[in-house]
């Protein structure tokens, strides 16, 4: 009897590792020529939108039935301003999805050199991640590109997909094209896909050659006070920093922590490169967005790991297209997770007491 959710971890991994090789070849061509912001012309505009037409169509050919819970739509690309922009697209896309066959590859799947796709079907592949999400039934959810800003510093940024079902992450597959496969070598080969299935483990496979490659299990290490260091976003926007460092205090935390941009944070949690993951909201109104961590937080949790918000309760992944009121985001391995989340929560109880009467 084949192993629940076979059919989808190998289509899934197709799709991500072509849309991590499209990713890498908008970089590598256009990043170093073009304005480096997330405008209409920009390179991580242009890698995002040919991202998601690649995944959303192999996913529309395989599980025609799923929706999607996407991050881009494709109505900018339909005005008559977008001509230049559509066309690099299309081309783009259709790159990806033409280019040959690899071992445990299938025709069917919308892949091969005779698979070239018109530029409307490629609109309408963009416009099926406008699923609003809900509790009930299949989806996935897409980010073609986590980590814009590594993505342009040439550094770290991740191709993350997952399914989800009855709003329960059962899949999570995510590319990092440029996470080093060793930590140990960060000067070494480069380029990984991470895949976890609901009661089946994690694992680590080379970028190059997944389908065919030897996965590598992960299992996330003992920690102590000596050994745990954070694990932060670079950007400050996107998490609270200092709120970081005084959690770290209060739990006798010396080394400094690792800041890398996008989802390459949990995978990177989950061999073991850093001890815990802290994201507590900057400030009041943003939600996190499942996208942004369905794929990340079933890697943590085959990966022995526990992810929380600071109350200590699990994400809820059926509340649409976020993860509602924002508590913020613990991720760790089971022998710390309690730790950090007590150090959390007390340095959220100091806060609380530092604000002005009424608050």
């Amino acid at each position: 009897m084949p192993l629940a959710f076979a059919a989808e971890k190998q289509v899934s991994i197709a799709a991500v590792r072509r849309a991590c090789i499209l990713t890498s070849s908008v970089f590598n061509k256009l990043v170093k020529h073009e304005t480096q912001t997330k405008d209409d012309k920009s390179p991580v505009t242009v890698a995002d939108y040919s991202a998601q037409a690649v995944v959303n169509t192999i996913l529309g050919r395989t599980f025609p039935d799923d929706p999607i819970v996407g991050e881009e739509d494709a109505s900018d690309l339909r005005q008559d301003s977008a001509l230049v922009l559509r066309t690099r697209i299309v081309e783009l896309a259709n790159e990806a999805l033409t280019a040959a066959l690899q071992l445990g590859e299938k025709s069917e799947w919308g892949l091969g050199p005779t698979q070239h796709c018109t530029a409307d079907t490629l609109l309408e592949a963009i416009d099926r991640g406008n699923y609003n999400g809900g509790p009930t039934g299949r989806m996935w959810t897409l980010d073609p590109i986590d980590g814009t800003k590594g993505f342009l510093r040439g550094e770290q940024y991740a191709v993350c997909l997952a399914l989800i079902v009855d709003a329960h992450v059962q899949l999570g597959v995510m590319g990092c094209p440029n996470l080093p496969v060793d930590a140990a070598h960060p000067d070494g080969a480069r380029g990984c896909l991470f895949v976890a299935v609901r009661g089946q483990g994690a694992y680590q496979l080379p970028l190059v050659d997944p389908l065919s490659a030897t996965p590598k299990p992960l299992a996330i290490p003992q920690f102590t006070t000596d050994t745990l260091n954070f694990l932060e976003s670079v950007e400050k926007a996107h998490a609270k920093l200092s709120f970081n460092a005084r959690v770290a205090q209060l739990l006798g935390i010396s080394r400094p922590p690792t800041r890398m941009d996008s989802q390459a944070k949990y995978c990177s949690l989950a061999r073991g490169d850093g001890g815990a993951y802290l994201r507590m909201p900057t400030g009041v109104g943003y939600k996190e967005k499942i996208w942004d961590h369905a794929p990340g937080s079933i890697l943590i949790e085959e990966a022995g790991g526990i992810v929380s918000d600071s109350r200590g309760q699990p994400l809820n992944f059926g509340l649409g297209r976020t993860l509602g009121e924002n508590f913020g985001v613990i991720a760790a391995g089971k022998n710390v997770h309690s730790k950090v989340l007590e150090a959390v929560q007390r340095v959220k109880e100091e806060e609380a007491g530092d604000a002005p009467q009424g608050q």
